[in-house]
């Protein structure tokens, strides 16, 4: 079922996020009541540090190619959740990521 989890910001402020929740344990509602928004446990930046290992290793295995490229954009879902956070979404057991590497080669003029 799809609830609002309230993620409180580090600098004191909230922000909702709608996603797709199970009845887990530990949850906890807000004030507006057992249907209403569910309040996280970590703040906002807490969840999305715990994919940030993920992200730097990915993108630092690939600027260590032999040809490394000029430009690197990765795209992958992420997961939040009330408990556990933010987590790289997965399809299945296999996360999907869209990785995008350019290349900019100077054009030699003619006759250079």
């Amino acid at each position: 079922m799809k609830r609002l989890i309230e993620f409180p910001l580090e600098d004191g402020a909230t922000i909702l996020v709608e996603a797709e929740v199970s009845e887990e344990p530990g949850m906890v509602p807000a004030a507006r009541g057992e249907r209403g928004v569910l309040k996280a446990q970590q703040t906002f930046e807490a969840a999305l540090d715990r994919i940030r290992p993920a992200a730097q290793v990915l993108i630092q295995k690939l600027r260590a190619l032999h040809d490394p490229p000029d430009e690197i954009q990765v795209e992958f879902g992420l997961s939040l959740n009330a408990q556990a956070g933010a987590f790289i979404a997965a399809a299945s057991t296999e996360a999907h990521y869209k990785i995008t590497l350019t290349w900019r080669r100077e054009e030699r003029k003619p006759g250079a």
